[in-house]
């Protein structure tokens, strides 16, 4: 699988496309006063408590409090408390190394948030998920900071490996060099990327992580809440991070400033792919030029077309999403049930790339084909789970129910990508209405009298094609019609970037004349 980054940038900001094969699987967009990113760092304080939610409010400087639950608090819950507190009163050159720090006792799994933030302390958190519609950000105490090979997690000294590496004695070996070089009070997951990496490579990373900490610790010194502490990298890089990988072959960028930091960061991290990082240079968007804005203009709307002619229709509601999969104009067979399941099979691939692309997240259901037989139901669930295997957000699919209904759930972890793919008609301004035909031929008529009458003996009118089918039907056409009655040359042409009732009149030397 070929992997493509496509990166633009305005005033507004910058929109990240992500393509697999050509096909667009990922939209994002990054505004430029962004603000509340997941794994950005604020200092916050404790405002309210809600003892029936086992929930608080924090004021993180967002409009509204963030929501803090008890299960997203981390076990050493306690330590960061402490940590926060020490690291605001002591000035940056008295700070002590990390490592001597005093880890506290873990909270209880089945605890009561009074029972830890009762004082309603000064609290470093981490966004969990983007403010969403009316809802503030979602925070969690578990403190992580990701890398290219590993994510290291303070107040603890536990080593994980990703599940996804399945050679036991890679896995042995990753261990066995996390063991030798991480210090105390720090936990490590070794991820995916790490597979087949040497000492030097992962020791560098987690130097990186352990400096980001460092200025963790002195940013807090002196700290206020409610203040950022540290911020996520940007959209491109943490994608670069969580992605980039030997199918990556291409990253088109349309900003020099940005083409420049990306071309360093990749060197950075995988200096033998820094050369396929290029700058897009011309005066169309670099969506345009790459297809991208048709893509996303046929991707995004209601109703979703599939190349057998079968098509998607998906639909929003205050509690969850709703699919329904409509059979195409084309059979693979004259057997109804195989019609059926390679229709779904279709769909199915088409719904795990729209989940992705729009970011839709919570509860979804989707209402495929009406199969019967049992072996073909179990066919599609196991398409659909391996159709969802690339998507990084957390998900679950459930077997087709009794009723012909599959349900998915997803995380989602920012606010869903919605994008209005309807335009105002420019014939009608968005009115619904038209002038009639015979207006619009009594209106090009009066045009050419009025023209006529000041010696315009030439005249070219450029209408839409549809229009000029209709003016130039018939031996005996409106246009021959119009010549011999006004004693004027006519000529008439179509032009596919005028909208239905749109025409021009020019004289010969083809300059437009303004009526």
């Amino acid at each position: 699988m070929n992997k493509e980054l496509v990166i633009h940038t305005s005033a507004q900001g910058v929109q990240i496309a992500l393509l697999e094969d050509k096909k667009l699987v990922e939209l994002h967009h990054e505004k430029s006063d962004a603000s509340f990113a997941v794994g950005d760092l604020y200092l916050g304080k404790v405002k309210k408590l809600i003892p029936g939610l086992n929930a608080a409010f924090v004021d993180v400087g967002y409009e509204k409090d963030a929501f803090l639950h008890y299960t997203d608090l981390s076990p050493y819950a306690r330590s960061l408390l402490k940590f926060t507190q020490i690291s605001i009163n002591t000035p940056v050159a008295s700070q002590q190394d990390f490592s001597n720090f005093t880890v506290e006792p873990e909270i209880l799994k089945t605890g009561k948030i009074n029972e830890v933030l009762g004082q309603r302390p000064n609290v470093l958190v981490q966004i969990l998920k983007e403010p969403i519609a009316a809802k503030g950000p979602r925070l969690s105490c578990e403190i992580s900071l990701p890398g290219r090979f590993v994510v290291i997690t303070p107040f603890n000294d536990i080593i994980a490996v990703s599940r996804k590496i399945h050679s036991a004695e890679e896995r042995k070996r990753l261990h066995k060099i996390i063991e030798a070089i991480k210090p105390k009070n720090f936990g490590v997951i070794v991820r995916t990327a790490a597979e087949g990496k040497n000492t030097a490579e992962l020791h560098e990373d987690l130097n990186t992580l352990f400096a980001k900490w460092k200025a963790i610790q002195h940013n807090l010194s002196g700290a206020v809440p409610p203040s950022k502490i540290l911020s996520e990298q940007t959209k491109a890089t943490s994608i670069l991070r969580d992605l980039l990988n030997a199918d990556f072959n291409k990253i088109t960028v349309d900003d020099k400033q940005l083409y420049s930091e990306i071309k360093t960061y990749i060197q950075k991290i995988a200096p033998d792919k820094a050369e396929i990082v290029a700058l897009q240079n011309g005066s169309s968007s670099v969506f345009d030029a790459t297809g991208i804005t048709k893509q996303v203009k046929s991707a995004f709307g209601k109703t979703v077309n599939l190349p057998s002619g079968a098509y998607l229709i998906i639909e929003h509601t205050e509690a969850l999403h709703v699919i329904d999969v409509n059979s195409g104009y084309k059979s693979v067979s004259s057997n109804q049930e195989e019609n059926a399941l390679q229709t779904n099979l279709e769909a199915a691939e088409e719904i795990a790339r729209q989940l992705r692309l729009r970011d839709i997240g919570g509860i979804i259901v989707v209402d495929f084909i009406d199969m019967k037989l049992p072996e073909n139901k179990k066919k599609l669930h196991e398409a659909m789970e391996n159709f969802m295997k690339i998507d990084r957000a957390k998900h679950a699919v459930l077997a087709i129910s009794k009723f012909g209904l599959m349900q998915l759930t997803r995380q989602r972890m920012k606010p869903e990508m919605s994008i209005n793919t309807q335009e105002q008609c420019p014939s009608c301004q968005g009115t619904g209405k038209i002038s009639s035909t015979l207006v619009l031929e009594d209106e090009i008529e009066k045009n050419i009298s009025y023209l006529s009458e000041h010696k315009h003996k030439s005249l070219i009118i450029r209408v839409h094609p549809i229009l000029y089918a209709y003016l130039t039907k018939g031996f005996i056409s409106i246009k021959r019609k119009w010549s011999w009655k006004y004693k004027i040359s006519l000529t008439l042409e179509a032009n596919t970037n005028y909208h239905l009732t749109e025409f021009h009149f020019f004289d010969k030397q083809e300059e437009e004349i303004k009526l």
